[in-house]
């Protein structure tokens, strides 16, 4: 199955590049290209892609609101993130508006092909760099109310977590441990539950809070 994509960013010639990068990988399937927030979220409601490819910094309406937008009116599509910036704002303000994955335009190709994938299915893709930053946020944040007890993971379980801390997708995951990638899914999926969180991300903050890493 190809995954649908929209590509959002205001530089004409950065759209027509990466459109042009992506058309030739069979994973891939180019539906539109939008040059700002707005016109992405009409695009969103006319081609339903599968992934919104969302630069952050543009004109009209910006990739964080155009985030929120979707994920109000459109949550079956998903928004990766792909920008020229990593500072906290622009991080934690995409997440926080909904985007399930965060990378920088320095990404390589296989490496942006596997997070559209990833994307699709709903998993958290982040760039290493920006694991870090929400593994440091949780650090430097005040003690809470301990939470309920959780069920321990295995060595296997906390070997896949800390992957997930490094921004790592179950791809990388399966080659780094030497496991089938479904192997990787299955344990991803005893990590969420038994760290009784939604997605990947809250997974490896999560971890942190525990002190599992």
């Amino acid at each position: 199955m190809t995954v649908r994509v929209l590509i959002v960013d205001d530089q004409a010639l950065f759209r027509e590049a990466l459109a042009t990068l992506l058309e030739v990988q069979p994973e891939i399937d180019v539906v539109g290209e939008a040059a700002n927030g707005e016109e992405a979220v009409r695009l969103c409601a006319e081609l339903s892609p599968d992934v919104a490819l969302m630069d952050l910094r543009m004109p009209v309406l910006d990739g964080i609101a155009a985030t929120a937008r979707l994920r109000a009116g459109q949550p079956g599509v998903r928004v990766l993130a792909l920008t020229t910036f990593d500072d906290d704002e622009d991080v934690f303000a995409a997440l926080r508006a909904g985007a399930v994955g965060y990378l920088l335009k320095d990404v390589s190709s296989t490496r942006l092909v596997e997070a559209l994938v990833a994307a699709q299915r709903g998993e958290s893709v982040l760039q290493p760099s920006v694991a870090a930053k929400l593994v440091a946020r949780v650090a430097r944040l005040p003690a809470e109310t301990p939470r309920p007890s959780v069920t321990p993971l295995s060595d296997r379980e906390l070997e896949v977590v800390r992957l997930l801390a490094d921004g790592r997708s179950n791809r990388e995951i399966a080659k780094t441990l030497f496991l089938a990638e479904g192997t990787v899914k299955n344990l991803v999926t005893s990590v969420l539950s038994k760290l009784q969180v939604r997605d990947r991300t809250q997974a490896a903050l999560r971890a942190k809070e525990l002190g599992l890493f």
